[in-house]
């Protein structure tokens, strides 16, 4: 896949895949092209994708909307989390609700296998989110934000959920709240594409991971092996 901004070429020739089931990273240095890279599968603009396909399911979904794409079953938590500052965290996951329950009136092509989650279940995986309920979700902390998002995230009905820089800005014990619940969420058979700075933190539940720089992937394999060579964690990725 080739991606550009305008006239700037920021993927290039960029070829990964995430199996089903499965929690796969894509790590890099800033700049390296990973969020475009999510951008570009959730049929986002701009990016524009000019050679290559974006495939879900075995069809090609390089064309479509943003919003069709998302009723296909793919959901993006940005990196700006993108909360409702002024509404509760309950009104917030209520919107969600609302998203679903229109996407339900104009039909589905690919069937669900992971119907969107209620609240009360979103609330057994996040237990914060229920004690600030009633909160306006611009006075949460980032790391409870953090979970608002990906909580959004999850009562849609996704399939594949992209997560974009889940522990940027988050103090320690934090992350390890968010790393719980991401476990968690991988349990229930959904598949997770991660994309991270800190990769200590993201090798920790990611079964594979993809290294990405200038827009390439220099690197695929599994965590284990990513841990182990030595020379591609400190060229590409500072640890």
């Amino acid at each position: 896949m080739d991606a550009y901004y305008g006239q700037s070429h920021i993927l290039r020739d960029l070829s990964m895949h995430v199996e089903e089931g499965e929690v796969c990273a894509l790590l890099g240095r800033n700049g390296a092209g990973k969020t475009t890279t999510l951008r570009s599968i959730a049929g986002a603009r701009p990016p524009d994708v000019r050679e290559g396909t974006v495939s879900f399911k075995g069809r090609n979904v390089t064309d479509r909307s943003t919003e069709d794409i998302s009723s296909l079953g793919i959901s993006l938590v940005p990196e700006e989390r993108r909360v409702f500052p002024n509404l509760s965290v309950e009104e917030n996951l209520h919107l969600s609700d609302v998203a679903r329950n229109w996407s339900n009136t104009v039909g589905r092509d690919v069937s669900m296998d992971h119907p969107g989650m209620s609240t009360e279940e979103v609330y057994e995986v996040f237990p914060r989110l229920e004690e600030r309920a009633s909160q306006k979700a611009g006075t949460l902390s980032g790391g409870e934000q953090q979970m608002l998002a990906i909580a959004r995230a999850l009562k849609q009905d996704t399939d594949l959920l992209m997560l974009d820089e889940p522990y940027e800005g988050l103090a320690p014990q934090i992350i390890q709240t968010v790393e719980n619940a991401i476990e968690r969420i991988a349990e229930t058979g959904t598949t997770i594409l991660l994309v991270e700075q800190n990769a200590v933190a993201a090798m920790n539940i990611a079964d594979r991971a993809y290294v990405v720089d200038q827009g390439s992937i220099v690197f695929a394999g599994g965590s284990e092996e990513l841990r182990g060579d030595e020379e591609i964690r400190e060229r590409y990725l500072g640890v």
